[in-house]
């Protein structure tokens, strides 16, 4: 089938476009939110084609997978047609409810009380925190393209990613960096990670290319996942393939994917910094929890059970039917 569907997130969409169909997004001049086109930093296959919004209409979409609730009102102008209702579609949740929103347990989903888009969420968590009513729910979890397994540890640092660590502050665990730099140095990656502060210890890298990232997070000795409130940061997944072992905090949904055997998952500061220095400090230790990050990984998030899953769910959407949860 012809899919289309917005760049909105970059790691998550690398894995949705590796399945069989074609794959389109919109772009438009100087790419801006609603028109990004194809990925620059992440190797998409050909099967995505990127076409400008006055082509979409006579572009042949068999379905489109919305990610953002204005996008209805996009796809219906945009192609001529009601999402739902002339032209099949689906509404995949990346986040949890907003952070800092006084009724997170209560908070309501955009497609809450509809039948007619169904609702996929990226885990469990979300699909859990989300009040969507009856709307018809599932839960497709990430599936990584597996990068390899690449992990050396040579360099006793830890390894961070996140993006906007200023703005998002603690919902991110800026404020952790201290704890983690008592433990040994500690490298971050991402986007506007050079708006840090600078502190002994502290070295950034700004938005490098997916496979550069991997290298070097392959060089480090230990990943840790500091987002207090997230979905779940595909960089955590991407370490696990890696063989990179992992320190996380017990939050959203890092107690699922982060088995005992992989690494020390927490809610404790004092845990968090001692697991992070014994990693540091033992090499044998990290390379054997790694070995079990990444074997779990691939166990259960790997690409062929996310592909199948979403094949089920888009042939599911294209007959009439629905997700069911």
């Amino acid at each position: 089938m012809r899919v289309l569907l917005w760049h909105v997130h970059g790691s998550w969409t690398t894995s949705f476009v590796q399945g069989r169909h074609e794959y389109v997004v919109p772009v438009t001049p100087g790419r801006g939110p609603d028109g990004l086109g194809r990925a620059r930093t992440w190797d998409w296959p050909a099967s995505v084609v990127e076409l400008p919004p006055e082509e979409l209409a006579g572009a042949g979409i068999d379905l489109v997978v919305l990610q953002r609730p204005h996008e209805l009102e996009l796809a219906e102008r945009w192609l001529g047609r009601r999402p739902g209702v002339d032209l099949p579609a689906v509404y995949l949740e990346h986040n949890t409810p907003l952070h800092g929103h006084p009724d997170v347990p209560d908070t309501r989903h955009p497609m809450a009380d509809q039948a007619a888009v169904p609702v996929v969420h990226v885990t469990g968590f979300n699909e859990l925190f989300w009040d969507t009513g009856d709307a018809r729910t599932t839960v497709i979890d990430h599936g990584i393209v597996d990068p390899g397994q690449r992990w050396t540890g040579e360099l006793p640092h830890a390894a961070v990613v996140v993006n906007d660590p200023v703005r998002r502050g603690r919902s991110v665990g800026t404020d952790l960096l201290p704890d983690l730099l008592a433990a040994g140095p500690v490298d971050v990656f991402g986007m506007r990670v050079d708006q840090l502060p600078s502190a002994d210890g502290l070295t950034t890298h700004e938005d490098l290319p997916q496979a550069s990232m991997h290298d070097e997070l392959s060089r480090r000795r230990v990943y840790v996942h500091t987002a207090r409130w997230t979905s779940l940061g595909l960089s955590l997944l991407e370490a696990m393939h890696l063989g990179l072992p992992v320190v996380a905090l017990a939050t959203t949904e890092a107690s699922v994917a982060v088995p005992p055997e992989a690494g020390v998952v927490t809610t404790r500061r004092s845990e968090l910094r001692a697991a992070v220095a014994r990693f540091l400090a033992d090499p044998a230790l990290a390379a054997e929890a790694g070995a079990h990050a990444r074997k779990h990984a691939l166990e259960h998030y790997g690409l062929p059970r996310f592909l199948e899953r979403w094949d089920d769910v888009l042939e599911d959407a294209l007959r009439g039917g629905g997700a069911a949860g």
